[in-house]
């Protein structure tokens, strides 16, 4: 069953240290490393600073995609349009990125041109709702099922181990990590709640990949037992299966995927 919150000291560290982990990231004393983007607006959101660009090849950064992006400067929303070409400068710093010095250049669409559908948005399941019992396998190699968390609050989320951007899912997995460092030290919290990160690119992040992304988060490496969190993948049909019960959207572009962000909690 999905719910909002499940118990109530699980749903408090979790909120906490979600929390702090964010809180984190807002100072500016991180090395800043900047980049030239170039591409199209393909959507936009004022009131979340959020806009979707597509765009070519960020030489030592990622390939060419299209990908939401944190835009600060609130006139530039007012001054665009899908379709218009964008000139910005894509910042990373530590957990952080962001877009800014926009330059804008409006484009007229041509009528009789066929027009791109934009990615349909899956629905999102309703607090209460019974979660399907997914099948994946786990950083052990092991066949794994939702059932089996049942007497536990499960924290579940999305990732894929190249993901080339810090506050998409190395941030998600720093926060895992310093949730399941909040359990080592709360023993009867621990058997309450686990972990389970769920990577969306099967080809790739084989349980051997898992292994040592999962175990290079929480610095133990060969001495992680991964008793409080786990990583896993499986069929592709199965992963997209269960992104799409939880409301991810996700698609490979060039050898990087695109995707949203989702994170759900699973009552015991």
């Amino acid at each position: 069953m999905l719910k909002k919150s499940c118990m109530k000291r699980a749903a408090l560290i979790l909120l906490l240290l979600a929390t702090a982990g964010i809180l984190s990231c807002g100072g500016t004393s991180e090395p800043q490393k900047r980049y030239e983007l170039r591409g199209t607006i393909v959507s936009f959101d004022k009131d979340r600073r959020e806009v979707v660009v597509s765009h070519g090849a960020i030489p030592d950064l990622m390939e060419a995609m299209t990908m939401p992006y944190t835009l600060k400067e609130p006139s530039a929303y007012d001054a665009m349009k899908a379709g218009d070409q964008i000139t910005a400068t894509l910042v990373v710093a530590g957990e952080r990125t962001w877009l800014e010095n926009p330059v804008i250049v409006h484009t007229e669409s041509d009528p009789s041109s066929p027009q791109q559908a934009s990615p349909s948005q899956p629905g999102e399941p309703q607090p209460g709702a019974d979660v399907p019992d997914f099948t994946l396998t786990n950083q052990d190699g092991r066949q794994i099922k939702l059932s089996q968390y049942r007497g536990r609050a499960l924290a579940l989320t999305f990732i894929y181990t190249r993901c080339p951007l810090p506050d998409f899912c190395t941030l998600m997995s720093n926060n895992f990590a310093e949730i399941d460092r909040a359990l080592e030290k709360d023993r009867a919290l621990a058997a309450r709640a686990h972990l389970l990160s769920v990577s969306v690119d099967p080809a790739r992040d084989t349980p051997k990949v898992l292994r040592s992304y999962g175990a290079g988060h929480t610095g133990r490496y060969a001495d992680e037992k991964f008793e409080r969190w786990e990583l896993a993948t499986g069929d592709p049909a199965e992963v997209r299966r269960m992104a799409s019960f939880f409301g991810l959207v996700y698609d490979e572009q060039g050898d990087q995927i695109v995707h949203s962000l989702r994170t759900a909690v699973v009552a015991p």
